[in-house]
């Protein structure tokens, strides 16, 4: 037996039951699952052949899924309704695709189980370090900026250990208090300037011995501070060893930082076998860091040498969010049926 011809009318009216149908499980199932990712993504490889359902009278000659049909050529308000439940057969099943696809919402949170080191930085804002003789990716650079740059960056490294700043030139103080709130202790490293704390002497000494103080009384696994220093220690009244002997006996490790280009300015001005000695005295090493990569390297290096002991525990959860687009098609499909078998029921 010949298929009798399908008219181009009917294969629209097919396509825009499809149209409809996913505009319509569209707006239902976005509601359902806005933010969320799917934990089945290939299932909704499934919403082909759903899409296609309206052309499968036309495509195997049999209406095997009682999908209804355009009805007769004249006019009536009948073949109209007749699209009602094509069209929620279509939605329905859309949505029980986005179903299967496991729509979720992630949720992770992270859990420090045992603490992680107190590390404090102690920077020079002498005027010296306003010196623009840091080589940089971009070109010459301030002492200071490279060093507040470099200093974010090891910051952001160390996400489990509390971390705070010192700063000192003729005097030193705290200026952000041990915290784990980094974001913070980076907005507050912007805003560091020349001569805060003076600008015509370098307490290196004054700038250790504010750093042990802060750290005397909190119990931590190690206590470390960094200090990055373009001078030699010219104001204070405690010199750099006599502060590091100090630091020692409080089991606090100073890591000294030289800074400078590769300049006469540097070799004069930098106490190296002084802060070596500060180093030395609390077991841990002096650096020498002429441009921005090497001070970059420096960070790396005291990142190894002081791995954080802080263990950290990652809770992930998923909430599942299936049911809102199941229920929903599971009730579009309802009325589908229902029509089907009563208002839109096609007899002989």
């Amino acid at each position: 037996m010949t298929r009798p011809p399908v008219s181009r009318r009917a294969l629209i009216g097919a396509g825009a039951q499809s149209l409809v149908g996913l505009v319509i499980a569209y707006v239902l199932g976005s509601a359902c699952v806005a933010g969320s990712e799917f934990g089945t993504r290939w299932a909704l490889w499934l919403a082909l052949p759903v899409l296609l359902l309206p052309l499968q009278p036309f495509l195997t000659g049999r209406n095997v899924l009682a999908i209804a049909k355009l009805g007769p050529r004249r006019w009536s308000l009948r073949p109209l309704l007749a699209w009602i439940p094509s069209v929620l057969w279509v939605a329905g099943l859309l949505l029980a695709v986005l179903a299967a696809a496991r729509p979720q919402i992630t949720h992770r949170q992270q859990i420090v189980t045992s603490k992680g080191l107190d590390i404090l930085l102690a920077l020079d804002t002498s005027g010296s370090m306003r010196q623009d003789d840091m080589l940089t990716r971009r070109g010459y650079a301030s002492r200071i900026e490279v060093a507040k740059g470099v200093a974010k960056e090891f910051v952001n490294g160390r996400p489990n250990d509390r971390l705070g700043m010192v700063v000192f030139g003729e005097e030193a103080f705290t200026y952000v208090p041990l915290t784990l709130d980094h974001e913070t202790l980076n907005d507050a490293i912007d805003t560091v300037e020349i001569g805060m704390s003076g600008s015509r002497g370098t307490a290196v000494g004054t700038a250790i011995a504010v750093s042990a103080k802060r750290m005397k009384e909190l119990d931590a696994p190690a206590k470390v501070v960094i200090l990055v220093t373009d001078g030699r220690s010219n104001a204070g009244r405690l010199s750099p060893l006599e502060a590091a002997n100090a630091a020692a006996a409080l089991d606090i490790k100073v890591y000294t930082i030289g800074v400078g280009g590769p300049t006469g300015a540097f070799d004069e001005g930098v106490d190296e076998p002084g802060l070596r000695a500060v180093s030395e005295a609390t077991g841990a090493h002096y650096f020498r860091a002429q441009d921005m990569a090497a001070l970059e390297d420096v960070y790396k290096t005291i990142d190894e040498l002081e791995p954080s002991p802080a263990k950290v525990k990652d809770l992930v959860e998923h909430e599942e969010l299936f049911r809102c687009p199941l229920t929903k098609g599971s009730l579009l499909m309802l009325v589908a049926a229902l029509l089907q078998a009563t208002l839109l029921r096609r007899g002989p």
